[in-house]
């Protein structure tokens, strides 16, 4: 009997445990004060950091798509972490899914967070979506007093069996604004996110929390960051069927991988706009200046030559310490048999190397018996219309079908598929009489350990080399491979920013991946030109 009461007690307590740590909102009589949430910390308290406070909107469940990948629910404080430096910033997301301005105060979130601020931190916070919720029920009490007024509300909470005076949204937000300058650091007042919801006139709806946060804003003398109307002109911008893509199918609020990224893109250009923003904001995909790289040529124009063609994962010039793996392919190859022409630059596309006239240009020294290696993907996922993406994403997939973009200079182009464009690369190559060789883009510093990055842009380049006569290396899945022998800690140590560009030993190490994908194929094209050092890469 008594192992009985005890295995009976010990079960008990499993089941509290895990209604404690559950902290889906959508579960009843759950006391946010209670649940078990485990938030991350700055990495390096020595640095400063910019630490988010929010909703689900900002930082979804266990922050990890629910095991979906990037068609799971993710919020923006996620992906804006590769805008910045981890050497130079922590970014500390510490936003809990399912409370409002209220309940992230009242539930004890805000004091433990409270005591990780510095001077010298930035705190951007973005609450609205729960604050409309009832003021006092017993599944959620969470809702605060509508406006920016002084206004108080006295209940006995249902939920918490405590009494408690209630206060507007504004009080809410002009508590932490008071808090987080008393820390000597910087409030950033972000307004929410829009649903994907439509009025009469077909625009996307504004929330009418936004126009309160500004109110509180203009009243605290604080930084503002109007997200719900910036994004909510952007999703008008790009149409109803695009906004459709950065949702899961049955969601109104929680946007998928897609939408996360387009709202954190839109926060770090707000923040960097920002009078005086203390903290560097990086830009992973900048388009390099073309008048200062110097296009290169053919040390030998009798040998055959092997053509290197891609974005600045491929040559990067070590600007800002980024190095890319053709620019450490050369050894590999014996100089007195075939040259090597690195003819990558960064922040192009396939649609852009193609449209700027690079294309042509190479193709005017390539001739029989030359090899040429394609790698795009990077900055094609851009959306087409977004002026984040700075007019370089090409329509998904390989078909023939076109979207209409407009450029800066207010001209329309007509902007193919992904895979018509290295279609076009392959047959113009071929026709020249030189081989052609698709690599699938190197993988980003944070996908590789959970997920498959690049799947479709693999399985594109595969299609169009099977369908034009080239050859195909995954090197995604070859590189991610590496990386997994490696362990997360000495894959860090290969990148020179927060998620996309190598160091010289990451470019070093995507060198020989890219060896031993062409040593795979049958038949090798480059066979006949390997050095000796490539007798080890397997």
């Amino acid at each position: 009997m008594a192992r009985l009461l005890s295995l009976f007690g010990l079960l008990l307590w499993a089941g509290l445990a895990s209604a404690q740590v559950n902290t889906d909102p959508a579960r009843p009589n759950l006391d946010p004060a209670k649940a078990v949430v485990v938030l991350p910390e700055p990495a390096n308290p020595r640095l400063p950091s910019l630490i988010l406070i929010g909703d689900s909107t900002v930082r979804n469940g266990r922050d990890d798509g629910q095991g979906k990948g990037t068609a799971g629910q993710w919020g923006w404080g996620n992906p804006i972490a590769a805008f910045f430096d981890p050497a130079k910033v922590n970014v500390v997301n510490r936003a809990v899914g399912g409370l409002s301005s209220r309940t992230y105060l009242s539930s004890g979130h805000w004091e433990r967070t409270l005591a990780f601020i510095k001077r010298g931190d930035v705190v951007a916070m973005q609450f609205g979506h729960n604050d409309a919720s009832p003021v006092n029920d017993s599944s959620r009490a969470r809702g605060t007093i509508r406006g920016v007024g002084e206004e108080t509300e006295e209940i006995d909470n249902q939920l918490t069996g405590k009494h408690e005076i209630v206060h507007s949204y504004g009080w809410y937000l002009r508590y932490y604004v008071t808090a987080i300058r008393a820390r000597g650091a910087l409030p950033v007042i972000v307004s929410p996110i829009p649903r994907k919801d439509w009025d009469e006139a077909g625009k996307t709806r504004r929330d009418r929390y936004a126009a309160w946060a500004a109110e509180v804003a203009r009243q605290t003398g604080s930084a503002f960051i109007d997200l719900n109307e910036l994004a909510a002109a952007r999703y008008d911008a790009l149409g109803r069927e695009a906004v459709l893509g950065f949702f899961p199918p049955e969601e109104k609020v929680h946007t998928n991988w897609a939408g996360a990224e387009l709202n954190a893109r839109i926060v770090a250009a707000s923040l960097k706009a920002l009078p005086g923003f203390p903290l560097p904001v990086e830009d992973e995909r900048p388009v390099v200046d073309a008048s200062k790289v110097k296009d290169e040529a053919a040390a030998n124009p009798a040998l055959p030559t092997v053509f290197l063609v891609g974005d600045s994962t491929v040559k990067s010039g070590g600007a800002a310490g980024a190095i890319g793996w053709g620019e450490r392919i050369a050894p590999y190859f014996d100089s007195s048999r075939v040259n090597v022409v690195n003819a990558a630059i960064g922040g192009r596309s396939s649609r852009t190397f193609f449209t700027e006239g690079r294309w042509d240009r190479l193709l005017g020294q390539i001739k029989r018996g030359d090899v040429v290696l394609i790698q795009f993907g990077h900055n094609d996922v851009g959306r087409i219309g977004d002026p984040a993406a700075k007019n370089r994403g090409s329509v998904r997939g390989i078909g023939p079908e076109t979207v209409e973009d407009t450029r800066p200079d207010g001209s329309k182009e007509q902007v193919h598929s992904f895979g018509w464009y290295m279609a076009r690369y392959v047959a113009d190559a071929r026709a020249r009489g030189a081989q052609v060789v698709l690599l699938s883009p190197i993988p980003h510093k944070d996908k590789w350990e959970q997920e498959r990055d690049f799947a479709e842009y693999a399985a594109w380049d595969r299609a169009v080399a099977e369908q034009g006569g080239a050859q195909f290396i995954d090197l995604t899945a070859l590189v991610s491979a590496g990386y997994q022998q490696l362990g997360a800690d000495k894959v860090a140590a290969l990148f020179s920013d927060a998620r996309t560009h190598t160091n010289a030993a990451g470019a070093e190490f995507n060198a020989a991946r890219v060896i031993a994908g062409l040593k795979r194929l049958q038949p090798n094209p480059v066979a006949p030109f390997l050095a000796p050092k490539a007798a080890d890469i397997q």
